[in-house]
């Protein structure tokens, strides 16, 4: 398990010192800076579960990192260093966002209670950060009817079967049933039925016993006993061969497992849960998938709606991501601008919300100054239309026909314009000289044409330098 780490920003060197010894005696990892300009640097960096800053620094003040962390890291508790008895700019550290303020001389005893409870508010806020990634996000019609069924099957213990295409989010779904029901303090067990070798499946589900087949070395449980008083979550379900169907068949009527091996039947308390992209009923009639077998785990079915039929929610949903994926970064959220947002509105996103997320992921790595523009979304409109075709959409939902695709200059078949090349070569020549004269060092290029390097990267791969 890797060290909690821990920012000290002081001029003092006597500061850093007394800090750097103390923390790392309470097993932290301490990096020590001096100034604003290296504390910002070093918090572009890395992530830090602690920082401590002194108010008076030789180019700034404490209270721009304690906004710039409230701002940019707020998962980071930050604790004010001040002057014995400066009770004003104490208070002014705690209006902008610092949890609590150290005053020098410093008192050992007083700090390490500071740290743990800072280490234990940083804890708290991620939680509560993971707890709200794991929400499903909308307030459409079919959102609010989804989340009233889950409510009403989290009280239940009868199996159910989630149905809905790849993407939408099932697995979050059985995790929403599981959380709100009597079995949330036990735990919750996911298993891709697709991704387990047909060879493997008898010992992955229900465990072996030591030297009961070549590799066997050591007993192991199975994922039933693994979910033991909780839940076990079947996803993609349709891929289980029909042996295994048989045996999980047998698991839910007697409710307990044999390992391979084992002498005596071991009784499970088990809830099950399943889901599938595929059409269960079509595959029960082709003689696929065993007709006993889908009554037993579809006692209850809950539909997830794909994208499309809530497009309403996805102004919430782009923001929910953008914000992931800049705590995830170590920056602040990408905005989009209004043509981007009309282009994912008219978009049938046929890979749901899964393919949402990736569109931003690529539009956030390729965009310029931090704003999404329509040529960064890079959408495949034709696959939408397809997907749009092929499952009709209920009455409730209002989807925007897509407009035609912009097609950028390089890719019309057309010459492109003597404006356009002209850029293009001014740009190629601007970049390589920035290049030679750093040695190619793509690092000190960036910063030498004002450019992340992230940027610079696509510039590179637009241009084809290699």
């Amino acid at each position: 398990m890797s060290k909690q780490t821990a920012l000290v920003i002081d001029d003092e060197r006597d500061i850093r010192e007394l800090l750097t010894i103390t923390l790392g005696r309470m097993n932290l990892d301490v990096e020590t800076v001096g100034s604003v300009t290296d504390a910002r640097e070093r918090l572009a960096q890395r992530k830090f579960d602690l920082c401590f800053t002194d108010m008076r620094l030789p180019d700034g003040s404490g209270q721009e990192i304690i906004e710039l962390i409230a701002r940019q890291y707020p998962d980071t508790p930050v604790a004010m260093i001040t002057a014995y008895g400066n009770v004003d700019a104490a208070v002014t550290a705690l209006k902008a966002g610092a949890f609590d303020f150290v005053s020098k001389p410093v008192d050992l005893a007083m700090l390490r209670r500071l740290v743990q409870t800072a280490l234990r508010l940083g804890e708290e806020r991620r939680a509560e950060s993971t707890a709200n990634e794991s929400k499903l996000v909308g307030d459409s019609l079919a959102m609010q009817q989804v989340r009233a069924t889950i409510a009403k099957l989290a009280r239940s213990q009868a199996p159910v079967y989630i149905s809905g295409e790849s993407g939408v989010g099932k697995e979050l779904v059985a995790r929403q049933i599981h959380e709100q029901g009597p079995r949330a303090s036990g735990a919750f067990v996911p298993v891709n039925c697709g991704a387990i070798p047909s060879e493997l499946m008898e010992s992955e589900f229900f465990g072996h016993k030591k030297g009961s087949f070549t590799g066997a070395h050591a007993d192991k449980d199975g994922l039933f006993q693994a979910a033991q008083g909780g839940t076990l979550f079947l996803d993609e379900v349709a891929e289980l061969p029909l042996h295994m169907q048989v045996k999980l068949l047998r698991v839910i009527q007697e409710k307990s497992v044999r390992a391979i091996g084992g002498r005596g039947e071991l009784a499970v308390d088990v809830r099950i849960l399943s889901a599938t992209h595929k059409n269960l009923a079509k595959l029960v009639d082709a003689g696929q998938f065993r007709q006993d077998l889908y009554y037993r785990i579809n006692v209850i079915e809950l539909r997830v709606p794909p994208l499309r039929e809530r497009k309403e929610d996805l102004p919430k949903l782009i923001g929910r991501v953008l914000e992931r994926l800049a705590r995830d970064g170590g920056g602040v959220p990408a905005k989009l601008r209004p043509e981007a947002l009309q282009a994912l509105l008219a978009y049938d996103f046929p890979g749901n919300v899964r393919e949402l997320e990736n569109i931003l992921e690529r539009s956030v790595a390729l965009c310029e100054d931090n704003s999404i523009d329509i040529d960064d979304l890079r959408l495949d409109l034709s696959a939408g239309r397809q997907a749009a075709a092929a499952v009709p959409p209920p009455e409730i939902a209002r989807v925007v026909a897509p407009p035609p695709a912009p097609v950028p200059v390089e890719e019309r078949d057309e010459p492109r314009s003597d404006l356009a090349a002209a850029v293009a070569e001014t740009e190629r020549a601007a970049i390589m000289k920035a290049l030679e004269a750093t040695r190619w060092n793509r690092t000190a290029a960036a910063k030498q044409l004002g450019l992340t390097l992230r940027q610079l990267r696509y510039r590179l791969e637009r241009l084809g330098i290699e």
